[in-house]
């Protein structure tokens, strides 16, 4: 599971996800659009139109999902119901990751029942070149014996653990620059895959504001 608020998707999720595929040996990476994030602001389009965009963006690649289930769910969009619903579906053997970046990973702690999602699932972190900081208590005494260093320890069970994972490209594109350069008019050619931004552009979205 990567979730995000996809606003909109653009490379750096995707190839992340193909990436962390590849590290992991996953089956396949389920990116679940948040509906209404608890702890981010609200999404600037609308849930139909980010979905959309994430489909158009995975196209035929193989392994990716675009996962509809937090817009189809009321309330708050909290992973740990997602991965419940994951996990119903997958059965209590299946070896289930949930991957964050760094910035969501510092507010882990936060989020709700963090100890919950340790039981339904293993947390893999991706390491960004521009994020880098100490880690909050709370979040040091959550994490008390659940890190290993390979991914063999991680899938050695089906939940409970956490891997840090530097990917490859490690590609620093941000959604807040892409929707400002979009608002600006300024180019996105190559921080979006061409049928996002053909999509964006032909129906302004972002355009103001």
């Amino acid at each position: 599971m990567l979730g995000g608020t996809f606003d909109p998707v653009h490379l750096g999720h995707l190839r992340s996800a193909v990436e962390l595929r590849e590290a992991l040996a996953l089956d396949r990476v389920h990116m679940v659009p948040a509906a209404m994030p608890p702890l981010r602001g609200e999404p600037r389009i609308s849930a139909a139109d980010r979905l959309a965009l994430l489909r158009l963006g995975i196209g035929d690649t193989p392994g990716l999902v675009a996962d509809p289930r937090e817009l189809e769910r009321e309330g708050p969009s909290y992973s740990a119901d997602t991965l419940a619903s994951l996990r119903r579906e997958l059965g209590d053997d299946a070896r289930l990751v949930m991957a964050l970046g760094h910035d969501a990973f510092l507010r882990l702690a936060d989020w709700h029942e963090p100890e919950r999602l340790f039981t339904l699932a293993h947390v893999v972190v991706i390491d960004r070149p521009d994020h880098q900081a100490a880690l909050p208590e709370a979040l040091v005494d959550l994490l008390a014996g659940r890190e290993v260093e390979e991914s063999a320890a991680l899938m050695a069970r089906p939940a409970g653990r956490l891997l840090r994972l530097r990917l490859p490209s490690r590609m620093a594109i941000s959604a807040t620059e892409v929707r400002r350069r979009l608002a600006s008019g300024r180019s996105v050619r190559y921080l979006l895959p061409e049928a996002v931004e053909v999509q964006l552009l032909s129906r302004g979205l972002y355009r103001h504001g």
